[in-house]
């Protein structure tokens, strides 16, 4: 087997197992249960079905590849998401320790080399640091930015002609599209490593919410105005659309950090741009679903 691949029922780990099945690699995806992985097996994948917090299950899922993708998806329904990051954390430590597979792909964040002060980012900031504890596997930790999907949660104010957002309009900041991470990853998987080493991954640009309006208006041929809120209403506003409380201030504190600073790439590792730009992604997004 050459590479294991997790989250491929997500944007990134998709694109990786697509990437990496394509160039006639041996690819076994990690899925939760049999049906996610129907279409993978046609497509001649392995499938080996376990929950990313089942330390034996994943480690058996890794034994004899030479490389895998990893990441910790968030649990958006749970109540305590700093718990539930930090259990599948730690189980994946301890597969990959069991497994002893000799190189890992991690999808970490910008930001993560703080502690602390970045909202989720700070789960990433430990498994880096429990991960480099690992003296038998190499890492390969992509400190991803700012994803650019994650603007489909505020496309629902084109009803109303407005895109809203809790950062000031004219900031722009890095924002990647998924598909750029997952072809970053699965490149780094075929280069293997013989250290562990951080990739910093941005977009080709930076972006602003008024840089996003503006593709806005150019893809639906209506005028779409910026609508910015105070970022102290942020976690109250997220948590009446159906967010926990504990995650609500998470987002919060991690949109406040990008906008201070705090979140942001250090500069001093190998730095990489996709090449996607976010009027691209908005357009994918906004496009009727078959």
């Amino acid at each position: 087997m050459d590479y294991v691949i997790a989250g491929v029922s997500g944007n990134t780990g998709s694109v990786v197992a697509d990437t990496l099945l394509a160039s006639g690699a041996k690819v076994r995806v990690i899925v939760r249960d049999e049906a996610r992985g129907a279409s993978w097996k046609a497509r001649g994948a392995e499938v080996a079905v376990a929950d990313l917090s089942d330390a034996d299950a994943v480690a058996k899922a890794l034994t004899g590849a030479k490389g895998a993708y990893l990441l910790i998806p968030p649990n958006m329904a749970s109540p305590t998401p700093k718990a539930e990051l930090a259990k599948v954390r730690e189980a994946l430590v301890a597969a990959v320790k069991k497994s002893a597979i000799p190189h890992v792909v991690f999808l970490s964040s910008i930001g993560a080399q703080h502690p602390a002060g970045t909202g989720p980012i700070a789960s990433l900031h430990d498994a880096e640091k429990a991960f480099g504890q690992l003296a038998g596997t190499k890492f390969t930790f992509v400190r991803a930015a700012y994803f650019q999907e994650n603007h489909g949660g505020s496309l629902g104010g084109l009803a109303h002609g407005v895109f809203p957002t809790f950062n000031d309009p004219g900031f722009a900041f890095d924002m990647v599209a998924t598909k750029d991470i997952g072809l970053v990853a699965a490149k780094a998987l075929r280069e293997g490593a013989t250290g562990n080493s951080i990739i910093e991954l941005t977009g080709p640009r930076r972006y602003s919410a008024n840089d996003i309006a503006a593709s806005l208006t150019e893809i639906t041929g209506k005028p779409v105005a910026v609508a910015p809120a105070p970022l102290a209403t942020m976690a109250t506003t997220l948590v009446g659309y159906g967010f926990q409380p504990e995650l609500a201030g998470m987002y919060q504190e991690m949109t406040g950090a990008l906008e201070s600073g705090h979140v942001a790439h250090e500069g001093t590792h190998r730095s990489v741009k996709g090449s996607i730009e976010v009027s691209t992604t908005l357009r994918a997004l906004l496009a009727p679903k078959p």
